[in-house]
């Protein structure tokens, strides 16, 4: 359990190594405590802004700015007795630094009253040292909220990425007003709790905003032609959340345009790819002149295939049409394979159906696709 007590002390402690010198001034700290005794209160004389650099690790930069947050300090005394938890709970100097840099009110902290107990509460939780490393540390309130997220999410894994994205609101919402009652609501829409953590590692204040936000998001989902308890709800759901009304419409009235869709034919595109309202204009001009002009594929084939919208143009699209356009203009396909086909297979399937097959006839073909994923079009193709 050792390994447990150290790290969920830099995201929530900052991110270890990123600022400050890889030295280790808590072995200098207590090795000159250990030889000179405790070190006497001084309230007229404490250099805050020296100490932070001699002692914590700050650069002189992060140093000036962190001293104007502790100007009340009149001793060492309690930041000494800090540094000596957060070596004995084994972060390193490079840590501690990016620590104290990212929030130097920590060195104010009481260590038995709110440290101690916060690294006692996350060790509780199965964390590991690195991921105590990444939390917020003088928080007390920390631990039952984390007893809440932790199983909500799946994983250490998934609450740290959470956190990263919105832990200050994360930490600072109210469970019981706030995230439980969206939570709630979000089953009732019938997402699992994997659909929930899924969703908010990308949109992490779906749980701290107000529970009407979030019904007016389920709405909007529901109005795109995706219906609660749907596969692709959660999708829908990630694609609206937090856009307004108008800008979802605009898009909308964009894909039918860009496309040629018929309303029926866009609803049923965005009940299978609800993410194209994420992507950009100007992708998805690149990729409807692209499918419709070159490739010559009907409005409707796309509109019950989106997926293909989805798909990298440069990087998978374009160069699998261009290849299996080569294998029957030569004659090497024995079989009608369609565009559909082609796109979606994966990358190990592709290679195993379509390009080792035609090592000895087309020798040039594995290097000409190589050439084409890289936004090149080949000689031969």
């Amino acid at each position: 359990m050792l390994r447990l007590r150290g790290c969920i002390v830099a995201h929530l402690l900052s991110f270890s190594s990123t600022s400050g010198p890889a030295i280790s001034p808590l072995h200098r700290l207590l090795s000159a405590s250990a030889a000179a005794g405790p070190i006497s209160p001084n309230p007229s004389g404490f250099a805050v802004e020296e100490y932070l650099v001699d002692t914590c690790g700050l650069t002189r930069p992060q140093a000036l700015k962190a001293s104007t947050k502790l100007s009340h300090l009149k001793s060492p005394a309690n930041p000494d007795a800090v540094l000596a938890f957060l070596s004995g709970v084994g972060l390193s100097g490079a840590d501690v630094a990016a620590v104290v840099a990212k929030g130097p009110q920590l060195l104010c902290a009481k260590v038995d009253k709110t440290l101690a107990p916060v690294v006692d509460g996350l060790t509780g939780l199965g964390l590991s040292r690195s991921d105590i490393a990444h939390a917020y540390f003088r928080c007390r309130s920390i631990v039952p909220k984390l007893h809440y997220y932790l199983p909500l999410l799946g994983s250490s894994h998934n609450l740290l990425r959470l956190l990263k994205r919105g832990g200050s609101h994360l930490l600072s919402s109210d469970l019981d007003k706030v995230v439980k009652p969206n939570v709630a609501f979000l089953r009732e829409c019938g997402l699992g709790d994997c659909d929930i953590a899924k969703l908010c590692i990308h949109r992490p204040r779906m749980l701290t905003t107000n529970l009407e936000r979030v019904r007016a998001m389920v709405t909007c989902a529901q109005g795109i032609g995706v219906p609660r308890g749907s596969g692709m709800f959660r999708q829908a759901l990630h694609a609206v959340a937090f856009q307004s009304e108008e800008k979802i419409a605009a898009k909308v009235d964009y894909l039918k345009n860009t496309f040629r869709w018929s309303a029926a034919e866009l609803v049923i595109a965005l009940s299978k790819a609800p993410m194209l309202l994420r992507m950009s204009k100007d992708m998805l001009q690149r990729k409807s002149e692209f499918l419709l002009s070159e490739v010559g594929l009907e409005p409707m084939y796309i509109a019950h295939r989106p997926i293909i919208i989805c798909l990298s143009l440069e990087g998978r699209v374009r160069p699998r049409y261009y290849l299996v356009k080569f294998l029957k203009k030569n004659g090497l396909l024995d079989r009608d394979l369609s565009f559909y086909t082609a796109v979606k297979m994966t990358d190990k399937v592709f290679v195993e159906k379509l390009i080792s097959p035609h090592k000895e006839a087309a020798p040039h073909l594995a290097q000409d696709y190589a050439i084409a994923c890289k936004g090149e079009v080949p000689t031969n193709f």
